[in-house]
């Protein structure tokens, strides 16, 4: 008998609609003529999952009894007996009611298989077993229910059902997912935009190694060759011409195959360079990559393959891409090409990328030289033509007969070669030589150093000058070449220079590394000193080695002024690249001053915000401070008042009003006292652990009684706080969150545990507050909106959040879902939460959710606890 196939939608999150895609497929199948049932679906209560299963045979379940509640499980002998082709099982991690007869889905599922039947199943991605702690530390819920990774592996097929955290917390605030008394605390709690976000790229990674494995097989199947990249440093050789472009995007997309990727353009700015550069095109690629996420670099060398196989060691590089050579087939005969020599010299820690591209053997723009100033090999190789390629060419033309001008042209030939390949001396001897050999061989009288007939001596003579000539021009084109290329790519690296400036991109320590990269030295540092006496002071320092205490311990020091220097080492530099040098020099004093400038700035800044921070207190003392005092002064002198009999009505109300602005006064002077210790960094709070169930209901005091609901489960983890400083901060959140209420709706005040942290939300139904003034309400003395007067000088959320940071928790406001303001106060756990008691012995309780709550079906990840209303 065949074994059945399975079928698995993974769902990215809960909601997103596995089941309902589930039935779905169902339906096609059916109007395909396949024999299709239920074997178990539990829709959950949602209308449009329970309306696809009309028109689906559906097996009966078999009910169980376990600790006096009745459950609903899959009859698996009854499916067998039925015998369907395929048969849909919802919920593959799913634990049977102890009695059943197997202890999960998965064992019953993997019966239906054996049995020849095809099964489609769903999972939830927080389900997989092997992702239980990175679940666990970004939702803080643990998953009880798990199914082995490789179980899903071996369905046959995988399907991922996703939807975006925006469009999923929609569909649970229209109540598709949940019912509507449980979609606040869900949205608070599991559904938050980043708990989403971080199961959907859990899904997403999950389902992209599954195929890759897949992939992998096939290839090794049909014997099916192919490069794979891997989370790797990448760095990109740009010649400054358009395939440039290509060579990113095709490292961007290496990079992007794992998590970690970077990329690094590098432009070796020489006379040769990698190719003729355009700086018009330089620009747009390096646009391209900076969008792309990578950086763009542009460096100096001598060499080019060394130059850049230098930059890559020096940033860690595991790969290189370049691109294919531009030159023309006959022009390979001067050398094998920068590619290729990357790729001889890059050993086995480099792995070189050789890109194909349009611009091919199209020869544009690319010099034959390796080098305006004529490299070693050059030279030997221009000396080798000028001595051997005479006496070579003489032994030829000993067979033949050409005659003297045929003769005199060939060894010209020679000698421009000579000139071409090692300049103006081989090509000077290749010259005497010549002229030599042809006075011996084939002027009269033959093998003597005489001339018979003046004429040859004329000729002689011209060869001789003409050969000279030719090496003259030739070499003075070749250093006039060098000369023009060195200085456009000094021009370029000004004019990028000049762009940061421009821009104000560059700080100090970056700059400085660019000056290291950019003439390869292995350190630079900024030098600075009071005066003329005083000790050198390092202002800023890249790179690696000893640092360095004046100027003259370096290779290399370019004066800034009198009292500051940019110090290298690693080499010393020719005088030709001082001039750059300079004007990174004059660019470092200017980044120094510019970040002292910003430094005292923010100093002004800081005095401003206190001048304003004092005009505003003084507004509060002058009015905030006076309208309580003027209303208790006016009922203490009207119960003092001889002329006037109060009832006890009246003295009671009196008494009333001077208890309300006492406490009006002791509330405004509390938190100005507390803003004063904020602002002069005098609060030290004493760190304890504590329950968070002690510290939040003793905050409540001071709020009109049922405007509150408390939701603050038991088995949370302790928390490391000042249990005052927690206090005042939620009464502040508290009191805010009431002031701004609309009548007969209540704050919720929750609390949740998130891995190695607790949240406190104070969700309320308020008018809410816009993105761009969210953090705006935490500064002092502000109020938002058309706040009364009287509503308080604007010290509460300040305070709550100065408090909340001196304890290391965060404070923030986030809409909620609805309408209104939840804002959420974030504290340090101290310890793991408890488990239950009444757990299994295997540390699952059927009759219970993921999260703890009561599970009223298998997808129930989330359920409110019962709320206590103050």
């Amino acid at each position: 008998m065949a074994r059945g196939k399975l079928r698995i939608y993974l769902g990215a999150a809960p909601g997103v609609g596995k089941t309902y895609a589930m039935l779905a497929e169902a339906h096609r199948r059916i109007e395909r003529g396949t024999d299709c049932v239920v074997a178990f679906v539990e829709h959950h209560g949602r209308p449009r999952t329970e309306t696809l299963l009309h028109g689906l045979e559906q097996v009966p379940l078999r009910r169980l009894e376990y600790r006096g509640a009745a459950f609903d499980e899959m009859d698996v002998e009854a499916v067998l007996r039925r015998r369907p082709a395929v048969a849909l099982v919802d919920e593959l991690a799913h634990t049977n009611v102890p009695g059943s007869r197997n202890a999960g889905r998965r064992q019953d599922v993997e019966e239906l298989l054996a049995a020849g039947i095809d099964v489609v199943s769903t999972v939830n991605i927080q389900h997989l077993e092997s992702l239980g702690d990175v679940v666990e530390s970004i939702t803080g819920v643990r998953q009880r229910e798990t199914v082995p990774d490789e179980v899903v592996r071996r369905a046959d097929q995988i399907e991922l059902v996703d939807m975006s955290p925006q469009a999923l917390r929609r569909r649970m605030a229209h109540g598709n997912i949940y019912q509507p008394d449980k979609v606040d605390a869900a949205l608070s709690n599991y559904f938050r935009p980043g708990n989403l976000t971080a199961l959907r790229e859990l899904a997403l990674l999950w389902v992209a190694d599954r195929v890759d494995e897949s992939l992998t097989a096939y290839r090794s199947e049909h014997r099916v060759s192919a490069i794979w990249g891997s989370r790797e440093r990448i760095v990109v050789g740009l010649t400054g011409g358009p395939e440039g472009r290509t060579l990113i995007r095709r490292a961007v997309r290496l990079a992007e195959k794992g998590a970690g990727g970077e990329v690094l353009a590098v432009y070796i700015a020489r006379s040769d360079g990698l190719t003729s550069a355009s700086p018009k095109e330089l620009a747009v690629q390096r646009t391209l990559v900076e969008d792309l996420g990578g950086t763009f670099h542009h460096v100096v060398g001598d060499d080019i393959p060394a130059a850049l196989l230098d930059f890559a060691r020096g940033v860690n590089a595991t790969q290189i891409v370049l691109g294919s050579s531009r030159r023309k087939p006959w022009q390979y005969v001067f050398g094998p090409g920068v590619g290729a020599t990357v790729a001889r010299d890059s050993g086995a820690d480099l792995d070189v990328h050789i890109v194909t591209h349009e611009e091919v053997a199209k020869g544009r723009g690319l010099p034959v030289t390796r080098g305006g100033q004529l490299g070693r090999t050059r030279v030997v190789q221009g000396w080798a033509v000028g001595l051997a390629g005479p006496a070579v060419l003489a032994v030829l033309l000993n067979t033949v007969d050409l005659g003297l001008a045929n003769d005199m042209l060939l060894f010209l030939a020679v000698t421009v070669a000579a000139a071409l390949l090692g300049g103006l001396l081989p090509a000077l001897a290749a010259a005497a030589l010549g002229s030599l050999l042809l006075n011996y061989f084939y002027t009269p009288p033959l093998h003597r150093l005489t001339v018979a007939d003046p004429k040859n001596i004329v000729a002689i003579a011209i060869f001789f000058g003409v050969g000279m000539s030719v090496a003259s021009v030739v070499d003075l084109a070749a250093r006039r070449t060098h000369q023009a290329a060195r200085l456009r790519a000094e021009s370029e690296i000004l004019s990028f220079l000049a762009g940061n400036v421009l821009r104000g991109e560059t700080g100090l320590e970056e700059l400085l590394e660019r000056v290291r990269e950019t003439f390869a030295m292995e350190s630079a540092a900024l030098l600075e000193r009071e005066g003329d006496v005083a000790p050198w002071t390092c202002a800023g320092r890249a790179g690696f080695g000893p640092p360095l205490e004046r100027p003259e311990d370096a290779d290399v020091d370019m004066p800034v002024g009198d009292h500051m220097a940019l110090a290298l080492t690693g080499r010393v530099l020719p005088a030709e690249d001082r001039r750059v040098l300079a004007a990174f020099a004059a660019q470092a004093a200017v980044v120094l001053d510019r970040r002292r400038l910003r430094e005292e700035a923010d100093r002004a800044r800081t005095l401003a915000e206190g001048n304003r921070i004092r005009t505003a207190l003084l507004a509060a003392v002058s009015h905030d401070l006076r309208t309580p005092l003027a209303g208790i002064k006016a009922a203490v002198s009207s119960l003092r008042s001889d002329d006037v009999a109060w009832s006890e009505e009246d003295e009671a109300e009196l008494l009333a009003g001077i208890e309300e602005g006492a406490d009006r006064l002791d509330h405004l002077v509390g938190n100005l006292l507390d803003m004063s210790r904020l602002q002069t960094g005098t609060v030290t709070p004493l760190i304890r652990e504590i329950d968070v169930d002690e510290v939040v209901p003793m905050a409540l005091g001071g709020v009109p009684e049922g405007s509150v609901g408390l939701d603050v489960p038991e088995t949370l983890p302790m928390v490391a706080v000042d249990p005052g400083l927690l206090e005042r901060s939620v009464a502040n959140l508290v009191e805010n969150a009431v002031k701004y209420s609309p009548p007969g709706r209540r704050v919720l005040v929750a609390a949740s545990a998130l891995a190695d942290r607790v949240e406190v939300r104070v969700v309320d139904r308020g008018p809410g507050v816009p993105d761009e003034a969210k953090d705006r309400i935490f500064e002092p003395f502000q109020r938002y909106g058309d706040a009364p007067r009287g509503a308080g000088v604007g010290l509460g959320l300040a305070v709550a959040r100065g408090f909340a940071e001196a304890m290391g928790g965060t404070l923030d406001a986030e809409d909620t879902p609805g309408g209104g303001l939840t804002m959420v106060l974030t504290l340090r756990a101290a310890g793991p939460r408890p488990r239950s008691c009444d757990a299994s012995p295997d540390g699952k309780d059927p009759g219970t959710a993921d999260d703890g709550g009561p599970r009223p079906a298998a997808d129930a990840d989330i359920a409110e606890p019962e709320r206590q209303v103050l």
